[in-house]
């Protein structure tokens, strides 16, 4: 049997995608409680998420959500990381939140921490994909629009890590929406 690599790389990168998600599933967390969540979305999902990511621009005149949400398109999966109950604390009391305790924090202030956990798994996961030499980028705009299409239930904090092999990085480079 004789396989073509370029056939080979939706099922490829998907494999490895899902030793990405292992490696920020083991990344420390604050006080060691785990409210780390983390998906992965392919085929069909990615287009809908890169629809979605037009209609946030649509709706706020902010561009740089439509240069993303081409730029998407040539991931063959996008990892979603993000926190699940933002707003629990963690008992530090440590007032990186602004707040001098956490009793003293708003129940809808986010504890730092729980941020901190989502860029540490995010650091594990894009350690782990250099490690493949594969093409990514964290992005906000697509963790943004993950978030309204509710692809992790009750998660909060989401960003976004496409993925794709090809011969030049299409993450990078990229250009921007023509000013009007």
């Amino acid at each position: 049997m004789i396989y073509n690599e370029r056939d080979l790389r939706p099922e490829a990168v998907k494999m490895l995608a899902e030793a990405v998600m292992a490696a920020a599933r083991t990344a420390p967390k604050a006080k060691g409680r785990d409210l780390v969540e983390i998906a992965m979305v392919t085929g069909e999902d990615i287009e809908r998420l890169s629809q979605t990511m037009l209609e946030m621009s649509a709706e706020s005149g902010m561009k740089f959500l439509i240069r993303d949400a081409g730029n998407i398109l040539h991931a063959q999966a996008v990892i979603i990381i993000g926190t699940r109950e933002p707003a629990t604390v963690c008992g530090l009391n440590c007032g990186y939140c602004g707040y001098a305790t956490c009793e003293a924090k708003p129940e809808c202030t986010p504890c730092v921490m729980n941020g901190v956990d989502v860029g540490i798994a995010i650091g594990s996961a894009c350690s782990k994909i250099a490690d493949f030499r594969l093409d990514s980028r964290v992005l906000f705009s697509a963790g943004w629009a993950a978030k309204r299409l509710g692809i992790i239930a009750d998660a909060d904090m989401l960003f976004a890590i496409p993925l794709s092999v090809s011969s030049k990085n299409p993450f990078f480079d990229r250009k921007s929406p023509e000013k009007k």
